[in-house]
């Protein structure tokens, strides 16, 4: 059992990292680039706006189930397999980068527009205003949107796994249903659980960390 189990944990773990990556490239962005041209934005632009948030809404519409299904094609022509840990990586990301977009988005508004109004009449060019201003004063927010992320994504990774998708979800299924191997289904929820819990006290942390700078 401890090394179905261990194997199932490092390849939830493969998961998540990479999914996370691929999430963070994809999702900050789209985020920064709503933040520019929403209403009242550094550029506003209402026909690109309106395009997005219409766009990332229905993304985020999409339960993840029937995402990883629709997405099926696109694991197998990127990896070359449709199933297994690193097919799952792909629907994972993309139903992951909308949900960041959101959540950084939200972390952007949240910044006192004193703040960016005082660098727009100190010359500050969008950029500078984005990367000196914007980014260091959302820091503390950010990070706890990576956590959720994070946290997200350890859940999508064990309903991915109930499909195929491998992990502790799988084994969970495989071993613990399927089988009725009880015993190893309790130790997949409890390895679940303590990822979680992880992954929450290392975020909190940075986060506390972040206010303090």
């Amino acid at each position: 059992m401890f090394d179905i189990l261990k194997s199932a944990t490092l390849e939830t773990i493969y998961m998540v990292f990479f999914s996370t990556v691929f999430a963070f490239i994809l999702g900050p962005p789209i985020a920064i680039l709503l933040y520019i041209v929403r209403p009242r934005g550094l550029k506003e632009n209402k026909f690109v706006f309106r395009i997005l948030d219409f766009i990332i809404n229905i993304l985020r519409s999409i339960p993840f189930i029937i995402m990883m299904i629709l997405v099926f094609p696109l694991s197998k022509l990127i990896v070359g397999k449709s199933i297994g840990s690193t097919a799952a990586i792909v629907p994972l990301a993309i139903a992951a980068a909308p949900f960041v977009t959101r959540m950084f988005e939200a972390s952007f508004e949240k910044v006192d527009r004193g703040i960016i109004e005082a660098a727009k009449s100190m010359g500050s060019s969008n950029g500078q205003i984005i990367f000196k201003v914007l980014l260091p004063e959302a820091r503390a927010n950010l990070i706890n949107d990576i956590t959720m992320t994070i946290i997200n994504l350890i859940g999508y990774s064990a309903m991915a796994g109930s499909i195929g998708g491998g992990g502790l979800g799988d084994t969970a299924v495989r071993y613990g249903v399927n089988n009725y191997q009880f015993d190893v289904l309790v130790m997949a929820v409890i390895i679940i659980v303590l990822l979680v819990q992880l992954v929450q006290y290392i975020g909190t942390r940075l986060s506390m960390k972040a206010n303090k700078l």
